[in-house]
């Protein structure tokens, strides 16, 4: 049996006639009996006797019934399905990102799709890099958002925007006296570092060797945001990633970009086998507007 044959045939079981069933189908009577006829020759069988212009459907036919119903309902659930995600709805997303942009940019974003698509779903969860490409290739989430490019043939990257390293400081500290780019070499007051493998840390690391500066460090952090929270306290000074330094206190904080320039690149990772549905790509969009707005806060 064809799907057609199969809409057909449930149609007149339900309505019990031809005309009923071409009701319930939005068709003429002459095509409800053309697909009827045909799909009794294919079956090689009669499904209804006809008594006196009547329907009664026989014995296998009512058997048929239990299960073409069961596959009607299916069907149903298809078609609500398709229409929903037309619409963009009854969608569930998994976003990760790493701490810094999870309190960051992820909350502005957020506003906006949580309007745009009121029945949709979102869990969101905040990892470290490898945790994240970890999830992404074992399908635990969907898309995610990381200050680092993995590099990893199963993870398509997109730059969803760009800044540079800036460096966060007491307002009672030298660096803060400061107009204009802060210059590594002028660096006096306690630098509370990242740990060793994280990538930006490694950036300004290189970038002292290069200039031949050694910064070390009595205090080393794991996130960006305990970081910024330490200069807010007077702790130290630190360089962190653009988006932290937009949400500092700046009662508290001079922010200054640092010289040499060391651009930093907002990554959008998803799977590379599995294409975004579209409340994620409207995520998408969303996220990428808010880094664009944190970035315009800086300047």
């Amino acid at each position: 049996m064809r799907l057609r044959h199969i809409e057909v045939f449930h149609a007149i079981m339900q309505a019990g006639t031809i005309s009923g069933a071409a009701q319930l189908l939005h068709i003429s009577q002459p095509a409800v009996t053309k697909v009827l006829q045909h799909c009794e020759l294919q079956l090689g069988m009669p499904l209804f006797d006809r008594v006196r212009g009547k329907l009664y459907p026989t014995p296998e036919a009512q058997r048929l019934f239990v299960e073409i119903d069961k596959l009607n309902r299916d069907l149903v659930s298809i078609r609500r399905l398709a229409a929903n995600l037309r619409a963009g709805e009854s969608e569930s997303l998994r976003l990760m990102a790493t701490p810094a942009l999870g309190v960051t940019v992820i909350p502005a974003a957020m506003t906006h799709w949580a309007r745009a698509f009121p029945r949709s779903r979102c869990h969101l969860s905040t990892h470290h890099t490898r945790e994240i490409v970890s999830a992404l290739l074992l399908g635990e989430a969907d898309l995610a958002l990381s200050l680092h490019d993995p590099r990893h043939p199963g993870i398509k990257t997109e730059v969803l925007a760009a800044g540079e390293l800036m460096a966060l400081c007491p307002l009672s500290s030298p660096e803060a006296q400061g107009d204009g780019p802060l210059p590594l070499a002028d660096i006096e007051s306690e630098l509370i570092a990242m740990a060793e493998d994280d990538p930006l840390g490694q950036m300004l690391h290189h970038a002292g060797e290069a200039l031949g500066q050694h910064l070390d460090s009595r205090i080393t952090v794991q996130t960006y945001q305990l970081a910024r929270s330490l200069v807010e306290a007077g702790v130290g000074m630190t360089v962190v990633d653009p988006f932290t330094a937009a949400a500092a206190d700046r009662s508290r904080v001079r922010v200054r970009p640092l010289a040499p320039t060391m651009s930093v690149q907002l990554y959008l990772l998803t799977s590379a086998s599995a294409p975004l549905a579209q409340a994620a790509r409207r995520l998408v969009a969303y996220l990428r507007d808010a880094a664009r707005s944190n970035l315009d806060s800086l300047s």
